[in-house]
């Protein structure tokens, strides 16, 4: 029968150790099944490292802007290496630290790869593990295209493999990544290509957003190709790469970053022995409890498709340990006015509805409220960065569906906004609300 627990959650990503850690705080007996670095894509290869990198970009534009405060910061160069070398420390302490984590908290680390054998038991390494409930929770891989010279590039994940900053750069993608990666790599310094499907980047984000984001690379240097495809890759007698285009002349450059989207990671996990159908695209469906069809079996994070974040990852994995182990039998996550921040540059912060989202819930009854501002701190810049935020409000009560802004400082200001209209605030309250001066953030409560 092999080694039994009340719950084995697979994968120790931001999904399976929370869940982990609050069903063993609960007092479950808890494995943790897991074959790469502790702490999945956010950790290792996402939020965190990615973090990093926006900051020093961040420095980068900082010091760019220092003249016009009367600062001589001449910058003769970046040293990638550097940056790199500590980076990848700050992310070797957090693994160590997971590691200590799960000992204190009672959690067993079974090292390996997790597949079913049957609704209650997996095998890892040849031994069955068996549990009353099993949590998939195995996160997702860069995608890569299926085209000639693919494997010449590299995904998002070896960005961050990286030894030196490359000149010329490609990115193909339309999302999160491929816009960070745009932003930070031409902050340090590349020559930047953003290789578009279709338009414009974001396309599920607000038109004023997408809108002033265009605008905004194009201001830092970034070349956005728009309905552009590639049909092959081929590496020159120079190292460099050739990108064949449909359509147009091809494009040279010294490395190409794949950013076109994350597969999950199921397909190895052998579902079908547990009586579970994956969608066409290998994600798993959960009902609001994050119930799979197969009681006992449940999915969270990456896996089952929606909203791919960190928090709601952990927020999904806590609600389902407190509903199975903590006496909350309704506990589950409300995946509606999930706020996101892109770390793009200037950042972008969004909650709620967009326009168009809102107008196809509300008809008439929407009214929207906007601005466009140079903040103070941009305003002695040879190249300030705008800032422009919408209110999209619905009803005679004018209550806020949405929250869009992109500017400095909006991935902090959003966190209190989206409490606000996961609350119901209407736009009177915004109105009724005192501002802080001189703030970007007074322009949310003082609209007309």
């Amino acid at each position: 029968m092999g080694r039994q627990y009340d719950l084995i959650a697979i994968g120790a990503g931001s999904g399976g150790l929370s869940v982990a850690e609050r069903a063993a705080s609960y007092g479950a007996k808890v494995a943790v099944i897991e074959s790469g670095q502790l702490g999945g894509t956010c950790v290792n290869v996402g939020c965190v490292p990615k973090k990093i990198m926006w900051f020093a970009a961040n420095t980068a534009h900082t010091l760019a802007n220092a003249a016009g405060f009367g600062f001589d910061a001449e910058v003769r160069r970046h040293d990638w290496p550097t940056l790199k070398r500590r980076r990848d420390a700050y992310i070797a302490d957090i693994n160590g630290w997971y590691g200590g984590y799960l000992e204190r908290a009672g959690i067993e680390l079974i090292r390996g790869r997790a597949r079913f054998v049957d609704a209650r038991t997996v095998e890892v390494d040849g031994e069955r593990l068996g549990a009353r409930h099993i949590v998939i929770a195995s996160g997702g891989t860069p995608t890569i295209p299926d085209i000639p010279g693919a494997a010449l590039g590299i995904d998002s994940d070896g960005f961050f493999e990286l030894e030196a900053l490359p000149p010329r750069v490609a990115i193909v993608g339309a999302g999160y990544i491929a816009v960070e990666l745009a932003g930070v790599l031409a902050a340090l310094g590349s020559q930047v290509s953003l290789l578009l499907r279709k338009d414009e980047p974001l396309r599920e984000f607000d038109a004023l957003i997408r809108e002033q984001l265009v605008k905004a690379l194009r201001a830092d240097g970034v070349d956005i190709l728009t309905r552009t495809q590639l049909s092959a890759i081929e590496r020159l007698a120079d190292g460099s790469l050739q990108l064949t285009r449909d359509g147009a002349a091809p494009l040279t450059v010294d490395c190409l970053i794949w950013a076109i989207g994350r597969t999950p990671q199921t397909a190895a996990l052998g579902l079908d022995s547990a009586g579970l159908k994956p969608r066409a695209d290998g994600t798993l469906s959960t009902d609001s409890f994050q119930n799979t069809e197969v009681p006992g079996i449940y999915a969270i994070g990456d896996v089952t498709g929606r909203a791919p974040l960190t928090p709601v990852a952990i927020a999904a994995g806590r609600r389902l340990a407190d509903r199975l182990y903590g006496g909350m039998p309704q506990r589950h996550l409300d995946y509606s006015n999930i706020p996101t921040v892109v770390f793009s540059h200037p950042p972008i912060g969004t909650v709620g509805l967009t326009e168009d989202q809102a107008c196809e819930q509300y008809g008439a009854e929407v009214r929207v409220y906007t601005t466009h501002f140079t903040p103070m701190g941009q305003s002695f810049s040879a190249h300030p960065r705008q800032t422009a935020m919408k209110l999209v409000c619905a009803g005679d009560d004018e209550k806020i569906v949405g929250v869009h802004a992109i500017g400095d400082g909006v991935d902090e200001m959003l966190q209190g906004f989206a409490v606000a209209v996961r609350m119901g605030a209407r736009k009177r309250d915004f109105d009724d609300t005192v501002a802080i001066h001189p703030t970007s953030a007074e322009e949310l409560v003082t609209l007309r």
